[in-house]
C-alpha cells in the first residue's frame, strides 16, 4: 500500500530548485509538447472556474507524460486585486501522482514552482528570439513574477542596464531594494521601455500598458500577464507588427486577450523553434505570449521530488 504523500513546502522548493537544472528540462518539455505525440505529453488547455464573489478564478492544469512516467496536476487560484491589496494575486498547489497506482506522491508549494518555471520559460524565449547583443532589460511590474524574471534574466544574460516600472513609487523602490544588482526605477512605462532590447510585462493590468510606438524595432517582449481572453497588456500595434510566439497555440487562442482581441496570428510555439520546425526571427520585433502550461509544472515538480529523494530531505 502506498504511503502518505510527501509535503514539500516553499522553503524546501527554494532550496532544491535551480535555474541551471530547470531551464534545460523545460526546453526539453517545450519541444516534446510541440511534437504533439500523446506518448510524450497529454495536456488539455487550462480549465478555469470563476470565483465571481472574489473576482478570481480556479484553474486546473493536469498533465500526463507517459514515456517519462510523470502524472501531475496544478490547482491555481488567481485574482484581479485592487491596487494596494494585501491579498495574494495567485495561490497554487502542485500534486505529483503515481500514474500506475493513482496515489499522490507529493504535494508541493505551487507558488514557487509557478514563479520560477514561468520566468525560466520567458528566459528561454529570450535565448531563442532576443538579439544576442542585448544590453538593456525593462521589467514592467514589481511583484513575485517580476522578481523571478529579474533573477533568471540577469543570471542568463549580461545586461548592462536593468529598468523597472511600477504603478506605485513604493512598489518600484521596494523592488530596487530587494534585488542583488543595480536597477533604475522609471516613472513611466515609456521611460522604462524606450530603447530596451528586452521587455518583460508581468502586470495585473486588464488594459494595454505597453504600446508599439515605444518599442524599438528588433526588441523582444515576454508578455506574462493578462491570462484571460478579455485582459490585455500589449496594444494592437505591437501585436500586429511583431512576430508572435507562444508556449501553446491552443492556449493563446483560448486564453490570451492580447492575441484574441488584436487578431494577431501566432507564428509558432517555442517548442517549434526548439525542434527546428519554425525559425527564430531574431532580426524582427518578437512577442512571446506566455500562458503557462501543465507540462512546465510537471517537469518542475519531478525535478524537485527527485532532488528531495536524492538529498534525503536534509536541510
Amino acid at each position: 500500500m502506498a504511503g502518505p504523500p510527501v509535503v514539500i513546502w516553499k522553503q524546501e522548493v527554494q532550496r532544491l530548485l535551480r535555474y541551471t537544472e530547470l531551464v534545460p528540462r523545460l526546453e526539453d518539455a517545450l519541444g516534446k509538447f510541440s511534437r504533439r505525440d500523446s506518448a510524450e505529453v497529454i495536456q488539455p488547455v487550462r480549465c478555469t472556474l470563476p470565483l465571481q464573489k472574489h473576482h478570481g478564478f480556479l484553474g486546473s492544469m493536469p498533465t500526463y507524460m507517459e514515456n517519462d512516467g510523470v502524472l501531475c496536476t496544478k490547482l491555481v487560484c488567481f485574482y484581479q486585486r485592487e491596487a494596494g491589496s494585501t491579498l495574494p494575486a495567485t495561490q497554487a498547489t502542485v500534486m505529483l501522482l503515481d500514474p500506475e497506482y493513482g496515489n499522490v506522491k507529493a504535494v508541493i508549494d505551487g507558488d514557487e514552482i509557478t514563479g520560477m518555471r514561468t520566468a525560466a520559460v520567458s528566459a528561454i524565449s529570450a535565448k531563442l528570439l532576443m538579439c544576442p547583443e542585448a544590453e538593456v532589460l525593462a521589467i514592467l511590474g514589481t511583484g513575485k513574477q517580476a522578481m523571478t524574471h529579474y533573477n533568471v534574466f540577469t543570471e542568463m544574460f549580461p545586461f548592462k542596464e536593468v529598468r523597472v516600472w511600477s504603478r506605485t513609487r513604493p512598489g518600484a523602490e521596494r523592488f530596487c531594494r530587494s534585488v542583488s544588482g543595480p536597477v533604475t526605477a522609471c516613472v513611466s512605462v515609456e521611460e522604462a521601455v524606450r530603447g530596451a532590447d528586452a521587455i518583460v510585462t508581468v502586470t495585473s493590468s486588464t488594459e494595454p500598458v505597453l504600446f508599439g510606438r515605444w518599442v524599438k524595432p528588433g526588441a523582444h517582449v515576454a508578455a506574462v500577464g493578462a491570462c484571460r481572453p478579455d485582459w490585455r497588456e500589449l496594444d494592437d500595434v505591437l501585436m500586429k507588427e511583431a512576430v508572435v510566439y507562444s508556449d501553446s497555440r491552443e492556449g493563446a487562442m483560448t486564453e490570451s486577450g492580447d492575441v484574441i482581441l488584436s487578431g494577431a496570428e501566432v507564428f509558432a510555439e517555442l517548442g517549434d523553434v526548439i525542434n527546428g520546425t519554425k525559425p527564430a526571427h531574431r532580426e524582427k520585433t518578437t512577442v512571446f505570449k506566455s500562458l503557462g502550461m501543465g507540462v512546465e509544472d510537471a517537469v518542475s515538480a519531478k525535478l524537485i521530488f527527485d532532488q528531495w529523494k536524492a538529498k534525503g530531505s536534509r536541510p
